[in-house]
């Protein structure tokens, strides 16, 4: 297991966000077409991660208040390399319930391309659950 990966290093746009079912391989974009958001690696052996859905409407009552956290990812910690998985250690998150875990991805690095995958596990955005992954393109700054 090594620490970081120097490839990673910098600042990655991201390009599109995915949900992907295990059975069918079907893919959607729950968040729209053109999700806002990066990826931060810094030299220093810490990652960030800010994500935001592509339509979003200022928060000027409790139910736009709701939506702004559902469609809003971010959080921060030391991160290290473990094969093709880059574990974060979260210091803060956008979500309490992260603050403390270890957040584990899968990554591709392929030049200027960095693809993100998250573990399989149960979709709660699709009724019945069923197993699925995020999957996250991602292009260098």
């Amino acid at each position: 297991m090594s620490e970081r990966d120097t490839k990673l290093d910098g600042c990655w746009r991201l390009v599109s966000f995915d949900t992907e079912l295990q059975d069918s391989k079907e893919r959607t974009q729950p968040w729209g077409g053109a999700p806002n958001g990066h990826l931060i690696f810094g030299s220093d052996g810490r990652m960030m991660v800010f994500i935001t859905a592509t339509a979003r409407e200022p928060g000027n009552t409790d139910e736009k208040l709701v939506a702004l956290f559902r469609t809003l990812i971010a959080y921060t910690g030391r991160y290290r390399i473990d094969g093709d998985r880059f574990i974060t250690k979260v210091d803060a998150s956008w979500n309490e319930a992260w603050n403390g875990s270890e957040q584990e991805r899968f990554y591709k690095l392929d030049g200027d391309t960095l693809l993100v995958f998250t573990a399989w596990m149960p979709n709660p955005l699709v009724p019945g659950n069923p197993i699925g992954r995020a999957v996250l393109s991602c292009r260098r700054e």
